[in-house]
């Protein structure tokens, strides 16, 4: 029998042979009945496609799919093809024809999409009250919010709905949520994770995040999902950030007069008893002045940045304002007060407050915060739904402003039965290191998981991601063939030949040496012979800045059904080029010598 849906339980049922995804997709259309009354989701894959998802994945097995038959969620302002993306407003609704490139990774690896969840409306708020939909209720007690704006997500991973949940996080939307919940939630570092597909909040400072119920989890998710995106200007590959062992860590926390729990007893000592559990693991707590943090903190809702959410929208603001929840567009319209020497100035003090908390981090590997200080009920926030919101990014806001990472991770149950989180927060680049570091915080903790009551996994349960990602080439990079180098000096491996989908076209592009070709997707396309090669993500990040216009890396689909990294052209540069996709590939085309 199926209990806890966390992915190394999952995984290793299916190994055993005790559950079969089909099996899993009973468990989860009987849960999510169950929680019918909780505005969890806002549509949801059709039941009878969901069970053909499965039969489809165990015909084809789990080869190469580290994530097969895993049940998974997207935050409704998240494109899945053939399912609306509403950001919570449906007069802004819309039905893509493709997915995001972050979703589409993950079923590349053989997860099931089970729907699209519920949010603060534009991922405006951190609260999950301020939906058309409804207020998604709090896991544990119906009374009390379950966080926003990645709400849904939130909750339907805690219920066992899901494995994991994508939510966004701007201001803390996949961190305050986690708290909540009892769950882990990574913020990764800005750019790691696509943004292509996902309807901007501030478009500079979103990030895709990452809701499960462990931190090995969520790892796993992360390492599927980081990749660069050519088709996201903002994607980026950072060096990874590497961070002592806890016995050698210093962790900065708040001074004591710089946090502020808003009156919860309960709260503040559960963040000390957690100081107290880091200091046992071997670290070394360090006080900090905490603020140029929060100064920081302040300027994305005081500052010039809540112009990025009426750029997102002021197509809709401005012809139906009353399409909008009334406190969202509150929010938003506070934009039209800034002009751009505003801009600049805040741009300029935030520059200096990157400089200020240089200080901190000089002296500390990891900030160590509570996710939220307070936890409010529902009725707290209708009282004062800014304020109360407010509040809530005491500890969240900074992070992306100053291009941290983050991860938010369980630390206990309150005397009154609702989950405490705390925050780890450290440079760009450290996603994996922060995460086993919070993995060890919340092994010692001695919780369960979600609100299932579900027990912590054994150690090494889990599938392992292919290291890297898969690269399809189709000419000068090629064994043999002048380019090659390129990757072999970056440490790619070859995979073998494999054929695309019979959907592209392939042409001989004017200009060299070395002579390129350029494939492009077509209806009336043909399958083009390619090479697969593996690389990891700072040698792809390499391989993309080298490549002259018109030439790029795309998603390829392979004859196979399966979707990778590849070389791709831009469709103008065919006009003045040779189609040669009768001979099936460069080789070919080569060998003829014509």
């Amino acid at each position: 029998m199926i209990d806890s849906l966390d992915i190394a339980t999952l995984a290793a049922a299916y190994r055993n042979g005790t559950a079969t995804p089909a099996d899993t997709v009973a468990v989860v259309l009987d849960r999510i009945a169950r929680d019918a009354a909780n505005p969890i989701w806002i549509s949801r894959v059709d039941d009878d496609a969901l069970r053909v998802r499965a039969a489809n994945l165990v015909a084809r097995g789990p080869a190469g799919m580290p994530l097969w038959g895993i049940p998974f969620a997207v935050k409704d302002n998240i494109d899945a093809a053939g399912l609306p993306t509403t950001a919570a407003c449906a007069a802004f609704g819309y039905t893509p024809h493709r997915s995001a490139t972050v979703v589409q990774r993950l079923l590349d690896a053989g997860a099931m999409l089970i729907g699209k969840t519920n949010l603060d409306q534009f991922a405006t708020g951190l609260v999950g009250t301020r939906s058309p939909w409804g207020a998604v209720r709090n896991a544990f007690d119906e009374r009390y919010i379950s966080g926003g704006s990645s709400s849904g997500s939130a909750v339907a991973a805690a219920r066992g709905h899901v494995s994991f949940a994508l939510g966004t996080d701007t201001a803390g939307s996949g961190r305050v949520p986690a708290a909540f919940n009892n769950l882990v939630g990574l913020k990764p570092t800005l750019g790691s994770i696509s943004t292509c597909g996902v309807v901007p909040a501030c478009r500079t400072l979103d990030c895709v995040s990452i809701f499960a119920l462990t931190t090995a989890d969520a790892a796993l998710v992360f390492d599927i999902a980081a990749a660069p995106d050519p088709g996201d200007p903002y994607s980026r590959v950072v060096a990874p950030h590497l961070l002592p062992e806890p016995a050698d860590l210093r962790v900065g926390v708040p001074r004591a007069a710089q946090c502020s729990f808003f009156g919860d007893g309960a709260a503040e000592a559960a963040f000390a008893t957690t100081i107290g559990r880091m200091e046992r693991l071997g670290a070394r707590i360090v006080e900090i002045n905490f603020a140029p943090f929060r100064a920081a903190a302040d300027l994305l809702y005081g500052g010039p940045w809540v112009a990025e959410r009426y750029h997102a929208v002021h197509a809709l603001i401005e012809a139906r304002p009353e399409a909008l929840h009334p406190v969202t567009r509150t929010v938003i319209e506070q934009a039209r007060r800034y002009d751009a020497v505003n801009t600049f100035d805040a741009f300029y003090r935030m520059q200096a407050l990157k400089v200020a908390t240089q200080a901190a981090w000089r002296s500390i590997d990891v900030l160590l915060t509570p996710t939220a200080g307070t936890i409010w009920t529902q009725d707290d926030v209708a009282a004062e739904p800014v304020a109360r919101n407010t509040d809530l990014g005491f500890y969240t806001n900074f992070v992306n402003l100053l291009d941290l990472t983050a991860v938010a991770v369980p630390s206990s149950l309150r005397p009154d039965g609702l989950p405490f989180g705390v925050t780890l927060v450290a440079p760009a680049g450290s996603d994996r290191a922060l995460a086993r570091l919070a993995g060890t915080l919340h092994d010692a903790s001695g919780l369960t998981l979600g609100a299932g009551g579900w027990p912590m996994p054994a150690a090494g349960d889990l599938p392992r991601a292919a290291e890297g990602v898969v690269l399809a080439v189709s000419g000068a990079h090629m064994t043999g063939l002048p380019l090659n180098e390129r990757l072999t000096a970056r440490g790619a491996r070859r995979i073998g030949p494999a054929l695309t989908a019979p959907r592209y076209r392939l042409y001989a592009l004017p200009g060299g040496p070395p002579s390129r070709p350029g494939m492009v997707r077509a209806p009336d396309g043909a399958a083009i012979e390619v090479e697969l090669w593996r690389l990891d993500h700072a040698g792809l990040g390499a391989v993309l800045a080298e490549i002259p216009s018109p030439l790029g890396l795309g998603r390829v689909e392979l004859a196979d059904g399966r979707m990778v990294t590849g070389f791709v052209c831009e469709a103008w540069a065919t006009a003045e080029a040779r189609d040669i996709t009768a001979y099936g590939g460069w080789r070919a085309f080569l060998a003829a010598g014509r």
